[in-house]
């Protein structure tokens, strides 16, 4: 029952509560089912009660079992409250345990940093100490060994680092330095004497004659510390022995290339060119004093044909082995004078090679300093090349000689670029100043020797090539031949203008003739003659081949007319009317030209053959060359063919179409069977 007379009864809550006891899922039940409510609180207390009791008989039942539980609890407490005593009494261990681990830790660096401090200095004392002690070795070693011997060198080596370290130690006022100083000085005394002795022994051993100085270099070489221990340590000596060697060396070489360069001359061919030596000049025999022919031909230097000259600048022969002059004097051998420059500036090549490499490697000589070096050594040497040049270049006229010393030149040049030697440079520079010039000079001789040639002069003509053509021809092809290699744009000029000269001097020559069938074959005789010559050596797409082949075929083609003329003259002079009449569409004036046509048409068929016959003859007779004259009755019979078969197709014109004579003409295809046995065979 509700209890309403209580003071913490709060009328407003009851709404609250109430509803909050409807919600309840047994209230609600109760609610649907009818149940009444007060009942069914009263049964709920009971039932509540019975449980109640229930529980405290259970308990009453396991009290034995609850009180041993709570013993067994509370001997676990205590456990844990020993456990906890000892982990306590270990945690204040343990703090105890890493204090006397940060101390020994910090014991350790400072033991280790000490230890480091130690082996540095350790270590830069005992650097110190090999750098300061002298050993006894080292001492009996650089005065008693010979310093050719492997154990001097390397002695001396270990000095020079020694002297090297105490400098450096002296310059920081290490104290010690002034213990080993004096020692140092002494052993520095007797190495330098020995080593000067040595070199400078070595130095005036190339004096001797027919010593083979390069076996000496290749010596120095093993040694060439030695001049580095010099020139750290004793400069004055390093600068004597240096001063000692351009001396030697410089008359060495200029002595040696002097001699040899005298000796070579006596093998040039005793006969050369001169100044009237000259494509213009006429060509007779010279004599001399006495009146006696000169030398024989095999010791005389072609003048303006290139033949086997050329074959110097081949690789096998421009880096041969160069000439002996007493080994070609006892064969009497003889030789241009390209093959003795080749020779003598081969010697140089070889020879400034090794020594630039020798100067480089033993003195220690770069750039600048290397090159003045060199000149030291080898500029008297150059200079009398220059003086030897200069003499004989300046009353040289072998133009093709020249030419090919041109070449040498720029191919040596070549050869010592790609060997990295830039040693000689200026010499080659000079002296293709000195050649050049000459070059040039002597093709405006020629030239001007052509222009003042006066045809009326030259005494009898004849149509066969003229000597200043086939001189021209051989000439030219030589230097274009030359030239290909290392085009050289001003010699292209000089050629031009050489090849205009000679044109207007064939023609020159050829207004001498009386007839124009012989100043044709003159022209054309000259002409294959030059692109003959041309063809053998220079390039087919030169523009002088190219120049001749025009002027050849249209002087050829103006021959064959005038071949054809005597004969046939009538037969092409009306086919050439008779198709001016057809053009301007007056066939009717042939009307009247029947006689004249019927005349034609008998006299070619009755005296063709025989013509044919003499104009075969006579063309060979006419032309030197054999396979130009073939080629020129081949071009006239193809000619005669073809007027033929245009005389064929005049009459058959309707003027004409009826004539009588036309049964008499030549049938074309029996013309040209007939023609084809006249075609010579080569």
């Amino acid at each position: 029952e509700l209890d309403l007379g209580g003071d913490d009864f709060v009328l407003d809550e009851v709404d609250v509560h109430i509803q909050a006891n409807l919600e309840d899922a047994l209230v609600q039940e109760a609610l649907k089912t009818g149940v009444d409510l007060r009942q069914y609180s009263k049964q709920v207390e009971l039932e509540l009660r019975e449980v109640e009791l229930a529980s405290i008989r259970d308990y009453i039942k396991e009290s034995e079992n609850i009180a041993s539980l709570h013993n067994q609890i509370t001997a676990c407490d205590a456990i844990l409250e020993r456990m906890e005593q000892i982990l306590g009494a270990f945690q204040c261990d343990l703090s105890s345990i890493s204090s006397e681990i940060r101390t020994l830790q910090e014991q350790s660096v400072a033991m280790n940093l000490r230890l480091k401090n130690r082996q540095a200095v350790r270590r830069q004392l005992g650097h110190l100490l090999d750098e300061l002690v002298v050993p006894a070795t080292m001492i009996s070693t650089i005065l008693e060994v010979p310093v050719t011997e492997p154990e001097f060198l390397e002695q001396l080596q270990e000095l020079d680092g020694k002297i090297s370290s105490v400098k450096e130690q002296a310059f920081r006022e290490t104290m010690a330095c002034a213990d080993v100083q004096h020692v140092l000085d002494k052993l520095k005394i007797k190495a330098v004497t020995k080593i000067r002795e040595f070199i400078l022994q070595k130095i005036f051993s190339f004096r001797k004659p027919m010593t083979n100085y390069q076996i000496a270099q290749n010596t120095l070489l093993k040694y060439r510390f030695f001049y580095q221990f010099l020139l750290g340590n004793e400069r004055t000596v390093a600068q004597e022995l240096r001063e000692q060697y351009v001396d030697t060396m410089s008359k060495i070489y200029r002595s040696y290339f002097k001699s040899y360069t005298s000796r070579l001359m006596k093998i040039q061919y005793e006969e050369v060119a001169e100044k009237d030596d000259l494509m213009g000049v006429e060509d007779t025999a010279r004599k001399d004093i006495l009146g006696i022919l000169g030398p024989s031909l095999k010791n005389r230097n072609t003048i303006f044909t290139l033949g086997h000259r050329g074959s110097i600048l081949a690789a096998t022969e421009l880096e041969g082995p160069i000439l002996v002059p007493h080994a070609a004097q006892k064969s009497d051998l003889r030789y241009p004078f390209e093959s003795l420059f080749r020779s003598q500036h081969y010697a140089l090549v070889d020879n400034s090679c090794r020594e630039y490499s020798f100067l480089c490697d033993f003195f220690m000589a770069t750039g600048a300093g290397a090159q003045d070096l060199f000149n030291a050594v080898m500029g008297k040497t150059l200079t009398m090349f220059l003086k030897h040049m200069e003499g004989y270049v300046s009353d040289c006229y072998d133009s093709i000689a020249i030419f090919l010393c041109i070449h040498i030149v720029l191919r040596f040049r070549a050869i010592m670029t790609k060997r990295n030697i830039p040693a000689v440079d200026r010499y080659w520079e000079t002296l293709l100043e000195l050649l050049w010039p000459r070059f040039e000079h002597l093709l405006e001789l020629n030239i001007q020797s052509i222009q003042s040639t006066d045809p009326q002069k030259l005494g009898f003509l004849d149509t066969r090539p003229h000597y200043i053509t086939r001189r021209y021809a051989e000439f030219s092809s030589a230097i274009v031949s030359i030239n290909q290699t290392f085009p050289n744009e001003k010699t292209n000029a000089l050629l031009g203008q050489l090849q205009v000269e000679v044109e207007n001097f064939v023609l020159r020559v050829a207004a001498e003739f009386s007839s124009r069938k012989e100043q044709l074959i003159f022209l054309i005789n000259n002409y294959d003659m030059m692109l003959g010559v041309l063809m053998e050596r220079a390039v087919e797409e030169s523009k002088e081949v190219e120049g001749f082949q025009q002027l050849l075929s249209a002087r050829t083609q103006e021959f064959i007319e005038e071949l054809l003329s005597p004969p046939f003259g009538g037969m092409i002079a009306f086919v050439k009317e008779a198709e001016a009449l057809l053009e301007k569409g007056q066939l009717e004036k042939l009307r009247g030209e029947e006689a004249r046509v019927t005349q034609l048409v008998r006299g070619f068929s009755s005296t063709w053959k025989s013509s044919v016959e003499a104009l075969s003859q006579d063309v060979m007779r006419s032309f030197s060359n054999f396979k130009n004259g073939t080629g020129i009755i081949q071009g006239a019979l193809t000619q005669l063919i073809q007027y033929s078969h245009r005389f064929h197709k005049v009459l058959a014109q309707p003027p004409l179409r009826a004539l009588p004579a036309r049964v008499e003409l030549i049938n074309l295809h029996h013309l040209m069977v007939e023609l084809k046995k006249h075609k010579p065979n080569f």
